[in-house]
């Protein structure tokens, strides 16, 4: 449960333009105790403990967090951290699902097998090799109230010189522009800045939509801006500033040595080498507010930065956002970090970084993204639900079918998620919470009283109990006794149930087995690994997945289909191995002393180092290995004692 609520900002500032199609998150109590009315409000942050994770290197400046923002927030304020720029990249309300592509690693006829696959499915079903990330579904009352709970604690933990640049499109921007107006002041909107791109379709019925929004914000007057310039090239002078700039590109190599021999005899050029020479002009100008990819730095389009992250931004684009709005030594944050560009970047800028990010995915991208960066950082859990599952999205998918007897009924209000039935009470509502609501995750007086005076009184008449399950808990005999007290209205009873239980079977641990053994190779003394077997349950249900799809679409189509198979040692299902040899404790930091990883096409990556090596099935430390931890390609991470 959350230790306690840190406060931000309780009130908006006055005077700015507010939208009024939606209330803003504000957790209101007011129920009856001894003839009196009782009304308390919970406005703040959740604040959770914090577990480290792991630690690279010295740097603590330098952190990694999974969880949600508002549960990063609140550990930053709590401990006194501010942030100098944020720069977000949240879920844009577009109504997409996002996922990454699933690759089983070195086998040449494997992924003879994924390619014929994919040709022979239909768009739909090439789902079945995708590890969905995300979902990007929402309401717009849901997705402002979420946006405006996240900005108000970003706002509490910026310095007083801090900016921050929130990055949308089309779909909600507009709103989320007003709600920003609201949080931060219409005196401090800097830039509403257009950034442009050409990839990735046409628009056919309607002008194609090439550009996304990003929303830059001072807290105050007094904040930190770079200007930069750009040389901008015009056909003839028509202002002052303009300089000549020559361009060869039109002269040959026979004209080019003409000219560097006149040059050197210091004689008079030719007329036509002066036309060609001078014929362009330019001026060195501050950049603007429109950034367009075919003229800026700014370029993604076939980058070999690309990790196969959705939605992943391109580092010439932070890069100009983290020089021109902070300076050496200052701190970058970025709440829903995703492929961890801004982190990334921020660290070659020599700036520190905090990345946070609710997906397991998110970590592991940027862990070893910066890991081959040669960074230092520390990896942070905080347990506010998010690490009980593997990521919100999965977990929600299949928590129905996860709960025994739980059933859709179409005659419950959609407060609850279904029934189940049994013979001594009959149809018992189930409620679940929202695993993407923060504000749904903890069950306390609030939630509580919403369910008694909301949720009970339009059941069916001869509902005798309902089930609710709970992630958190505030303290559950309070809530018992509230219970007893408050739910007077109806005769229904209420079962509390902890929906961890339920979440601990989403992941079962992988198996593996190995041997250890000394080595004294001239170029590899000290340890060696061999791992003999690998058997992840999920990620074979994965492939019998595809394959059934698979099969029927080729019945379908009359054509035969090549199943994916795995061999009996199961390696090829091994994405990550690290080499604890410093820490033996289950639960303490991991320290990794030695890793690879093993990249799509089956090469190595060790510590963070590329080779043109197909890996052996072994790893090497300089230190006898106390823990080992396997990563499978869906990003499960299993930690096993080497004794």
């Amino acid at each position: 449960m959350a230790i306690k609520y840190v406060p931000y900002f309780p009130n908006t500032l006055e005077g700015q333009a507010i939208l009024d199609n939606f209330v803003r998150t504000k957790r209101i109590l007011r129920y009856r105790d001894n003839d009196q009315v009782i009304e308390r409000i919970e406005r703040g942050m959740p604040l959770y403990e914090m577990e480290t994770a792991e630690r690279v290197g010295e740097n603590p400046k330098n952190k990694i967090i999974r969880g949600e923002c508002l549960s990063a927030c609140a550990y930053l304020k709590e401990h006194g951290i501010q942030v100098d720029l944020v720069y977000i990249d949240p879920p844009f309300a577009s109504g997409a699902d996002y996922a990454k592509k699933v690759y089983i690693r070195r086998n040449p006829l494997v992924a003879k097998a994924i390619a014929q696959a994919e040709t022979e499915l239909d768009i739909e079903d090439l789902k079945a090799f995708e590890e969905k990330m995300y979902g990007d579904v929402w309401d717009k009352e849901r997705y402002l109230n979420w946006m405006y709970e996240n900005l108000m604690a970003i706002k509490s933990v910026m310095s007083d010189t801090a900016s921050i640049y929130v990055h949308l499109d089309w779909h909600i921007g507009h709103y989320v522009k007003i709600i920003m107006d609201e949080i931060f002041g219409e005196d401090n909107f800097k830039n509403e800045i257009v950034w442009g791109y050409r990839i990735q379709g046409v628009g056919k019925e309607f002008w194609a939509r090439k550009h996304d929004i990003i929303y830059y914000y001072s807290k105050c007057n007094d904040y930190v801006f770079n200007p930069e310039k750009e040389d901008v090239i015009y056909e003839k002078p028509f202002i002052d500033t303009l300089k000549q700039d020559p361009d060869l590109s039109t002269l040959k190599e026979k004209d080019i040595e003409e000219i560097i021999q006149s040059l050197k005899a210091k004689k008079p050029l030719k007329d036509k080498y002066k036309q060609i020479l001078f014929s362009k002009y330019f001026a060195n100008v501050y950049v603007r507010d429109v950034w367009d990819c075919d003229t800026t730095k700014p370029i993604i389009s076939g980058s070999k930065e690309y990790l196969d992250y959705k939605t992943q931004k391109p580092e010439g684009l932070l890069e100009r956002i983290i020089k021109a709005s902070s300076n050496e030594g200052m701190v970058v944050a970025d709440f829903f970090g995703g492929s961890g560009v801004t982190a990334a970047v921020a660290y070659k800028l020599k700036r520190n970084f905090i990345h946070n990010d609710i997906g397991i995915n998110s970590i592991q991208t940027v862990r070893d993204r910066l890991i081959a960066n040669k960074a230092e950082f520390e990896v942070l859990e905080i347990k506010d639900g998010v690490s009980l599952y593997r990521n919100p999205v999965q977990t929600m998918d299949k928590l129905k079918s996860l709960i025994p007897g739980l059933r859709n009924e179409d005659a419950l209000d959609k407060f609850w998620e279904g029934s189940i039935v049994d013979t001594k009470h009959g149809m018992m509502p189930v409620y679940l919470p929202n695993l993407m609501d923060s504000t749904t995750r903890l069950l306390d007086k609030p939630l509580m009283n919403r369910i008694i005076r909301e949720a009970l009184p339009d059941l069916p008449e001869d509902t005798k109990r309902v089930i609710v399950y709970y992630i958190d808990i505030i303290d559950r005999q309070e809530i018992e006794q509230f219970i007893k007290e408050q739910n007077t209205l109806t005769t229904i009873e209420i079962e509390l149930r902890d929906l961890k239980q339920v979440l601990d079977n989403v992941v079962v641990e992988d198996e593996a087995e190995w041997e250890v053994c000394e080595t004294h190779d001239t170029s590899l003394v000290g340890w060696k690994v061999v791992i003999k077997s690998f058997h992840s349950d999920r990620v074979l249900r994965k492939i019998d997945e595809c394959n059934q799809k698979g099969q029927q679409q080729a019945l379908k189509k009359g054509k035969e289909f090549k199943s994916i198979k795995i061999s009996d040692e199961g390696l090829e299902t091994i994405e990550w191995v690290s080499l604890d040899c410093t820490n033996v404790e289950k639960d303490s930091p991991w320290c990794s002393d030695s890793e690879i990883k093993i990249d799509k096409l089956g090469y190595v990556i060790r510590n963070g180092l590329k080779t043109g090596e197909f890996w052996d099935a072994c790893i090497y430390s300089t230190k006898r290995p106390l823990r080992m931890k396997i990563r499978n390609i869906c990003g499960d991470e299993t930690v096993y004692i080497i004794q």
